[in-house]
């Protein structure tokens, strides 16, 4: 059996050839970008501080991480009903549909701090690594970045922020099902690809019974760029919204990081630290997609790996994010 197997300072990356020969997926194009991938690994370690964040091995919960193959536990088992839910109703026109209703910011005005302790109210029951409040994994994710990088100000910025879409939840914003706002991103108008997680539950969704959305570019032509790409409707693309339309002046790659975080592949072989989905999708992205991907990845690790029952003190490190959220944001944003 031929392995190409990664061990670079932080992560590892076991890739099963024959696995992934046997999904139709070209080698090459994935042996490439782990290439690729290692040399913006290099940047990476180059422009962290000492001391940098080790990913742990196994989750709060004694389980490896973002393990959705576990059904003993009954979070698990909820965890699989949720991505039911969300293959079956993800379709092409309602995401149309949401993208314009929830486009014209018209729920309420706050400030992003104020949209931050709004999160102590939301659990995300699509994540088997976390049943805190949202707030405490922002602000996880966020100290563990900032120590690592710590004159990237903007980066630290991003992951507090990068998963306040999740007020969608709430009664002030519809309450919208858990299946509507939370869990991995997929694109649409194409064919469901059988690396999303729980891909059988995909049978009973709509759009796999339309001809124009069964190939492997649907609607799209190769290269169009994700920003053209229809992605299932959640609290990335609505974030993403808000944050572009009351004038942001976060650079792209965190607008990019914000609105792609949730875009995972499963691979049962292959450790998820290292890679994402891009390598399936990449004939639908472009130059800039490819540049902006170093940085989702530099994000991606803190994101997941961070996740801890041990809690950061919210009063103490408030004013430093308060002072990144008055450089890049108005004091009042529309949402």
């Amino acid at each position: 059996m031929k392995k190409v197997i990664v061990d670079r300072h932080l992560h590892r990356c076991v890739l099963r050839v024959d696995m992934v020969r046997e999904a139709h997926v070209d080698i090459l194009p994935i042996t490439n970008l782990v290439d690729q991938l290692l040399q913006d690994e290099e940047i990476k370690v180059g422009q962290q501080s000492q001391g940098a964040f080790e990913a742990p091995e196994i989750n709060a919960f004694g389980q490896n991480f973002r393990d959705y193959t576990n059904a003993e536990t009954e979070r698990q088992k909820g965890v699989e009903e949720f991505y039911r839910l969300q293959h079956i109703n993800q379709t092409y026109d309602y995401v149309k549909q949401m993208r314009e209703k929830f486009s014209k910011l018209d729920k309420m005005e706050m400030s992003i701090w104020e949209c931050c302790e709004l999160l102590n109210e939301v659990v995300d029951e699509s994540d088997p690594d976390l049943d805190e409040p949202q707030i405490q994994h922002l602000l996880q994710s966020a100290e563990a970045i900032r120590k690592d990088y710590p004159d990237q100000d903007w980066l630290h910025l991003t992951a507090l922020i990068h998963d306040l879409g999740k007020v969608l939840l709430l009664p002030k914003f519809e309450g919208l099902p858990q299946w509507a706002v939370v869990g991995d991103t997929f694109p649409l108008g194409c064919a469901f690809d059988s690396f999303n997680i729980h891909h059988k539950y995909f049978e009973e969704n709509p759009d796999s019974k339309n001809p124009a959305y069964l190939t492997k570019n649907g609607v799209y032509e190769q290269g169009c760029g994700l920003e053209n790409v229809v992605m299932s409707w959640g609290h990335d693309d609505y974030m993403y919204l808000v944050a572009k339309e009351n004038g942001t002046t976060l650079p792209t790659a965190a607008l990019f990081i914000v609105r792609y975080h949730s875009f995972y592949r499963k691979y049962s072989n292959i450790d998820i630290r290292y890679i994402r989905l891009e390598l399936i999708h990449t004939h639908l992205m472009n130059d800039e997609d490819r540049e902006n991907l170093k940085w989702l990845h530099v994000f991606n690790k803190y994101d997941l790996y961070s996740k801890s029952k041990v809690h950061v003190d919210v009063e103490e490190v408030k004013p430093y994010y308060m002072s990144l959220i008055n450089k890049y944001f108005p004091e009042k944003l529309r949402w």
